[in-house]
């Protein structure tokens, strides 16, 4: 693979090609190109028949799933860190894995509401709880953070990556560190706070990672390119990592949900902008406490992606297949007006 120490200081080397590159792939370069052939269309037919017999379990389970569902697992007396949990959804997932005996860090930057958060677990539900400051946009400050967390409370079996920005801007507007600011928050914090607390997970073979995404990893948006950009890019990490997990053969010790959901009635300006667009009573739109539960009890079921709502989930998956001129056509014939007056 590619070094990324020395990009643009060693001479870029070719890849073989011609007879050279079909000795390399037919090993000694014996054989005739029709044997090859035939060759690969046995190769096709056993994958094929492989496939079709491992198959069978497997849709099985999925066909029984959607009458039964998971029984929820137990996480009482574990630790779940939530970040941005001082306000808004991750202060009402945090009330959420509380009611269900979950010891909670919260991490955020707004110590005020953080503190608050923390009495209210005390005071409510009886379980540990405790505030930790923290830049989770560092590296270095996540780092950190798991040493206090671990000092103070133990370590971590759920990670919550909630925090992050929604700001109103086009990629033209803003400076260039605005938009650094926005990939650090939305999207590299996830990668700092997996790293960081990932290991624990696999030497106890226990854990769950759980990622708010957003109806935008699916959704592209103009004037919201920077948050679109992080949210898709937060799905592409978590179907990946869950691969990876799966790789190193702990998909069902450690695992992963990533959460798709719509309007949540949190942030004052953007539900002003709705507003104003006249468009709140066409589009859901739902509380925290709503939405903290229904990934709460996702989380339990360990499943590995949540639509909110539901309904959306088919809606969402076959959108990026949808032409263009459909896709803004049934977004202005919704939201009776474009993007770029829904955001002035």
């Amino acid at each position: 693979m590619q070094s990324l120490r020395n990009i643009g200081g060693s001479p870029y080397e070719a890849a073989p090609r011609g007879d050279s590159f079909r000795k390399l792939r037919d090993g000694s370069g014996a054989g005739s190109g029709g044997l090859a052939t035939v060759k690969f269309v046995l190769s096709c037919l056993i994958d094929a028949g492989t496939f079709l017999v491992l198959l069978v379990p497997i849709l099985v389970k999925y066909v029984v799933g959607l009458f039964v569902g998971p029984p929820k697992k137990d996480i009482r007396g574990q630790l779940a860190l939530v970040t941005g949990g001082s306000n808004g959804l991750g202060r009402e997932i945090c009330f959420q894995l509380a009611r269900n005996g979950c010891h909670v860090a919260v991490v955020d930057l707004d110590a005020v509401n953080g503190e608050k958060t923390v009495q209210d677990l005390h005071q409510q539900y009886g379980v540990k709880a405790k505030f930790y400051k923290a830049d989770i946009s560092s590296y270095e400050s996540v780092q950190e953070l798991r040493k206090s967390v671990e000092s103070g409370l133990g370590q971590v079996d759920i990670l919550v990556n909630n925090a992050g920005v929604l700001p109103l801007m086009s990629v033209r507007e803003g400076t260039p560190e605005d938009l650094k600011k926005v990939l650090e928050i939305n999207l590299l914090s996830h990668f700092w706070t997996i790293r960081t607390f990932i290991d624990g997970m696999v030497s106890r073979r226990k854990g769950h990672i759980v990622a708010v995404a957003s109806a935008a990893a699916y959704l592209p948006l103009g004037r919201l390119c920077a948050y679109v950009a992080s949210k898709y890019g937060v799905r592409g990490l978590m179907e990946a990592f869950n691969d990876e997990l799966y790789c190193d053969g702990l998909q069902n010790e450690v695992f992963t949900t990533t959460v798709y959901p719509y309007f949540i009635n949190t942030r004052k300006d953007l539900i002003d902008a709705l507003d104003k667009a006249n468009v709140l009573g066409r589009v859901p739109v739902y509380s925290a406490k709503t939405m903290a539960r229904a990934i709460v009890g996702g989380m339990l079921r360990n499943r590995q992606n949540i639509y909110v709502p539901k309904a959306m989930k088919p809606v969402l998956i076959q959108y990026e297949n949808i032409p263009n001129e459909i896709k803004r056509l049934a977004r202005r014939i919704m939201l009776r007006t474009e993007i770029p007056k829904l955001m002035n």
